[in-house]
C-alpha cells in the first residue's frame, strides 16, 4: 500500500465551530495532521481533499484507479444518506474503501442510520470522533498486509 485517497464530504471544513456538541473541537486540519503521523509511520502517502460538491467527490473516486491510488478512506458527512452517485463510483472504483464518521450515525435521527455507501465499502467505522479516522486509516493499512 502506497497511496490512499483522503475525502472529506460536505461541511466537514467547517469542523471545531460547527456543532461541537455532536462533533467536537477538533478541525480538519488536526485530522488530517493525526492521519499523517500514522502515514509517516505506515511509509504511506495521503492526499486530501474537502469539498461540499458532490460531483466533485465522484469524479476523485472514479479517478482514482487512474491516479494510482491504493485505497479510499472516506467521511461523504451529509451525502452518505443521499448519494448513489458516490455509492456508484465506490463499486466502480474497485478499491479498498472505509466509510468513517465522527459521529454514531446509528445513535443519532432515524435518516441518517441508512447509508448508501456502507454496501459497497470494505467496512465502516463510526462514532469515535477524530479517533474514527485513524481506526479507518489502520483498518486500511491491516487490508494490505493481508
Amino acid at each position: 500500500m502506497k497511496k490512499i485517497l483522503v475525502i472529506h464530504g460536505p461541511n466537514l471544513d467547517l469542523l471545531g465551530t460547527r456543532e461541537t456538541d455532536i462533533y467536537g473541537k477538533t478541525s480538519l486540519s488536526d485530522i488530517n495532521n493525526m492521519l499523517e503521523k500514522v502515514a509517516r509511520k505506515s511509509n504511506v502517502t495521503l492526499e486530501y481533499m474537502q469539498t461540499n460538491h458532490e460531483g466533485q467527490i465522484v469524479d476523485a473516486i472514479g479517478g482514482a484507479p487512474k491516479k494510482e491510488f491504493d485505497a479510499i478512506l472516506i467521511n461523504p458527512a451529509a451525502y452518505t444518506h443521499t448519494s448513489v452517485a458516490i455509492r456508484d463510483a465506490v463499486a466502480a472504483a474497485d478499491l479498498p474503501t472505509v466509510e468513517v464518521h465522527l459521529s454514531n450515525v446509528y445513535a443519532r435521527e432515524e435518516f441518517r442510520q441508512t447509508s448508501l455507501i456502507a454496501p459497497v465499502s470494505t467496512g465502516q467505522i463510526c462514532g469515535f470522533g477524530p479517533h474514527s479516522y485513524v481506526l479507518g486509516l489502520q483498518a486500511i493499512l491491516s487490508l494490505a498486509k493481508k
